[in-house]
Order: structure tokens, then C-alpha cells, then sequence
């Protein structure tokens, strides 16, 4: 079906392998307790890069001390609700905050794949670099869009668009998170000037 499962869980999965897959997994390729740097995301934003318009902002309530505690509630797996106007954006920018534990972390990067059903639509690599301890970072991605074909198909086929978020930590696999993706909520502005007439 073009998906595959995942590892074993006492494989370590590394980098350099993992370049060669591109197929969606239908499993998490590790478990929470994997994140030994104890990251934890407090914020994540979405913004059109032409007019600066925010799409997303979603925020996580975090005390102003960073404490090395393991996130018992990870959220690996989330739904987005866009418009259908977003498939037709050209570049973005993705704001990610987040804070890092006892350990620093080297080399992290991010692979991000999305797919619709069994296509690859795109490939998004960005590497995030060295993190010190008990440190506050901010990092902002900048996605060059696809010019995609099936966009009907996608607006009418909710959450048959998913993606896979890979997070590597000196080339070795830390975080994975999926994601899946409606495309058929009402568009701000149509809304917005529907309710004025």
C-alpha cells in the first residue's frame, strides 16, 4: 500500500539509512523515551512569508524555569485544519520554540516528508544545529511549496495528507512526529466578507 511499518524497537535508527526511504511509515520509528535531551516544544507558528500574515500560532504554557523533566505527554500526533487557499501558498515560515534539558544536543536536525496517500509530495531537510543546556531557542524554517496537481483531490479527501517529522540528534533518531492535514475549512477572508454583506 506504499506505506511501511516501522523498526524494531531495539534498532537505533541513523541517518544515513534512514535518506534512502521514502515511503510514509504507518508507525513511530521511536519512543518518547528516546528524547533524552529532554526537548519540549512551547511554540509553534506559521506565517505567509509575502504579506507576514500569521496562519497558525499555537502556544504551550511553559514555566519561565527550564527544569530537566521528561515530557509524559509528547504530542506526537496532531491534525491541522487549514483552507484551501494554503495549497496554494509558494513559501512559508515556520516558527519553532523550544526548550532543551541537562544535555546539549548536537547537530539536530530536522527531516520533514509529506505526503498525499502514497505520493511524495516534498522532502523538507533543515538543520537546527548545536543546542546548549537548559537553554531557550527559536528557530524559523522557510518552506518553498510545491506546485501541486492534486489539490481538488486533496481538498476533498481530508486528512489523506500527512506528513512525518524526523528529529535527529547527532545523526541519531530522537523525535518522531506525524501530522495530518485538512484542507476544507472555510477561507478568513471569504468568511470575514461574507459576514459584512
Amino acid at each position: 500500500n506504499g506505506a511501511v511499518k516501522g523498526l524494531n524497537r531495539t534498532d537505533t535508527v541513523r541517518f544515513s539509512p534512514f535518506t534512502a526511504r521514502t515511503l510514509l511509515f504507518t508507525e513511530f520509528l521511536c519512543s518518547p523515551e528516546d528524547n533524552v535531551y529532554n526537548i519540549n516544544f512551547s511554540r509553534f507558528k506559521i506565517r505567509e512569508l509575502q504579506s507576514g500574515a500569521v496562519i497558525l500560532d499555537i502556544k504551550k504554557h511553559c514555566p519561565t524555569e527550564i527544569k530537566d523533566v521528561f515530557d509524559v505527554d509528547p504530542g506526537r500526533f496532531i491534525q491541522y485544519h487549514f483552507s484551501p487557499s494554503f495549497l496554494a501558498l509558494k513559501e512559508i515560515g515556520a516558527t519553532l520554540e523550544f526548550t532543551v534539558g541537562r544535555r546539549a544536543v548536537n547537530r539536530l536536525r530536522l527531516i520533514e516528508r509529506h505526503f498525499f496517500r502514497n505520493l511524495l509530495l516534498k522532502t523538507f531537510d533543515f538543520e537546527i544545529g548545536f543546542c546548549i543546556p537548559f537553554s531557550r531557542n527559536t528557530c524559523e524554517h522557510i518552506y518553498s511549496l510545491p506546485d501541486l496537481d492534486p489539490i481538488a483531490e486533496m481538498v476533498a479527501s481530508p486528512f489523506e495528507t500527512r506528513s512525518d517529522s524526523f528529529y535527529f540528534a547527532n545523526n541519531r533518531l530522537i523525535m518522531h512526529h506525524k501530522a495530518e492535514y485538512s484542507f476544507d475549512q472555510p477561507d478568513p477572508s471569504s468568511s470575514s466578507s461574507s459576514s459584512s454583506s
